[in-house]
């Protein structure tokens, strides 16, 4: 799936929309469709749209809303389209309310981009997952609802539990892919695509292959640009 995944903000500060917005380009695959300062306006585009957006980023303080009223709006009327909570409420309740009614994720303001990024890549991941035709294992759940090897518990060969955050299965993958590849390596984009992940979650597996001396990484300076970061097994 190389689609471009739309996203419609929710935002009535036209600063932070536009920051949003703007943050959302930085995401390899994602551009903003619109930006919706009130409920109306968010509902009157979802009526029109075609496609609809596949990610709508929701601030809970909606001037012409009360709460959580347009969450739910959204979620009863639009229940394909994935909801990213990006708001500084952080009470309980309303965290709570959101966990329940299905949103993706939860990211409070001032964003951290890091965070942002995750949350729209883990959600394209999820996305590349359920586009694949599979007979579906345990394991291909597991990584669908993000149920992790350390979560699991999950060990390596060796005996050693793996890092918060890499699971074994994918690890296997961008492995196995390493392996197999050129004598040139590969970088993050190429593992990625691969193995059917992001590049920054493929890059996050390379490196800890580096770390436990299963891989080196290497610059190829080209003539412009930044250097480009390659990875080659140990036995290459």
């Amino acid at each position: 799936m190389n689609a471009t995944l739309h996203i419609l903000i929710i935002e009535d500060d036209f600063r932070v929309a536009g920051i949003n917005a703007e943050l959302a380009g930085q995401v390899t695959g994602y551009e903003a469709a619109s930006i919706a300062k009130t409920g109306d306006e968010a509902m009157a585009f979802l009526e029109k749209a075609s496609p609809l957006p596949d990610v709508i980023l929701l601030d809970v303080f909606i001037p012409d809303r009360s709460g959580l009223e347009l969450f739910w709006d959204i979620r009863r009327q639009y229940p394909q389209i994935a909801i990213i909570m990006v708001t500084a409420a952080n009470e309980i309740e309303t965290i709570a309310a959101t966990v329940r009614g299905g949103a993706f994720d939860y990211l409070l303001k001032p964003v951290d981009f890091e965070r942002f990024a995750q949350a729209l890549e883990r959600f394209r991941d999820q996305r590349l997952v359920l586009s694949a035709s599979l007979d579906w294992q345990q394991s291909d759940l597991d990584r669908l609802f993000g149920v992790t090897a350390a979560q699991m518990a999950q060990t390596e060969d060796n005996g050693e539990e793996l890092p918060k955050g890499i699971d074994q299965l994918t690890l296997d993958g961008v492995r196995d892919f390493l392996n197999a590849s050129s004598p040139e390596g590969a970088n993050a984009m190429e593992a990625g695509k691969a193995v059917g992940i992001s590049r920054s979650t493929a890059r996050r597996y390379l490196e800890h292959l580096v770390a436990s001396n299963e891989a080196k990484a290497q610059l190829n300076y080209g003539e412009i640009g930044r250097p480009e970061r390659r990875y080659v097994p140990w036995t290459k």
